[in-house]
């Protein structure tokens, strides 16, 4: 009877420890989801201010960001041809205008002269292009735009750096950030010269190189709510070619088998 007893209270004990465990591992796994989620709210929050947001602090003579600059980063390695990826920075308080702007600096970046696809990280609004020799730089882009990834591609005689980049609040939510639809631009080290690739109310949302190609397949968001911004898990992706030399975007999927797909889906076609 003792015995009894005893595996009883063993059993009742283990079984209390058990549920135990299992509520401080459901709620170590909500508050890991919680931390994950305000994370990338934090990310996709820091692009910069809408333009109405940037007129309302004009009128102000105020700013809310000023401009960071990153350390130089060899990429044309035969030519000394440096980029310098300009970021921002939000301040904790407005401060005026006229006020005198400084800089900070990233971690040193080691540069290869190997070929190969590469790309830098990071909180972007331009890019300078410079050369330590002769003392030049460039900005590339002359209008407002956000963006986070600078990639890098090298085919023979050529080096492309490849942009996805918003340029309008399309999403409304205060800050131009990659929420907003999506460009791709490219520029060539070679031509000197910036491409941009887009279709109308559609967001660049990935892109390809087709083997042994300048030649590119881009993924394009369609915005079906009309909200302003393309939602990866409920909204459908369409394909196209995009031809580097000439420019010109085309459709992979031929016209009649994608409205075949579509039947098909529906149950029209049997």
């Amino acid at each position: 009877m003792k015995i009894e007893k005893y595996n009883q209270r063993l059993l009742a004990t283990l079984g209390t420890v058990g549920v135990i465990f299992l509520i401080v591992a459901l709620i170590t796994f909500i508050s890991i989801a919680i931390i994950e989620h305000r994370r990338y709210d934090d990310d996709t929050e820091t692009g910069i201010l809408s333009d109405e947001k940037i007129e309302k602090l004009q009128k102000e003579n105020k700013r809310e960001q000023v401009i960071s600059y990153d350390t130089p980063k060899l990429v044309d390695t035969l030519n000394f041809g440096y980029i310098i990826p300009v970021s921002h920075k939000t301040l904790n308080e407005k401060e005026d205008i006229n006020s005198i702007l400084g800089y900070t600096s990233s971690k040193e970046y080691a540069p290869s002269d190997r070929r190969y696809s590469g790309g830098f990280y990071g909180e972007f609004n331009n890019i300078i292009i410079y050369n330590p020799i002769d003392g030049t730089n460039k900005k590339l882009f002359d209008e407002r735009v956000n963006f986070d990834d600078i990639n890098t591609e090298y085919f023979d005689k050529e080096i492309l750096l490849l942009m996805q980049i918003a340029k309008k609040d399309t999403h409304k939510d205060g800050v131009i950030n990659l929420k907003d639809f999506k460009s791709l631009y490219i520029y060539s080290f070679m031509q000197k010269e910036l491409k941009k690739i887009e279709i109308n109310g559609m967001d660049v949302f990935d892109y390809k190189f087709i083997h042994n190609s300048k030649d590119l397949i881009i993924e394009f968001g369609v915005d079906k709510n009309d909200d302003g911004q393309y939602e990866e898990h409920n909204e459908p992706t369409l394909i196209k070619k995009y031809n580097f030399e000439s420019g010109l975007l085309t459709d992979i999927i031929d016209k009649q088998i994608n409205i075949d797909l579509q039947k098909t889906l529906e149950g029209s076609i049997k």
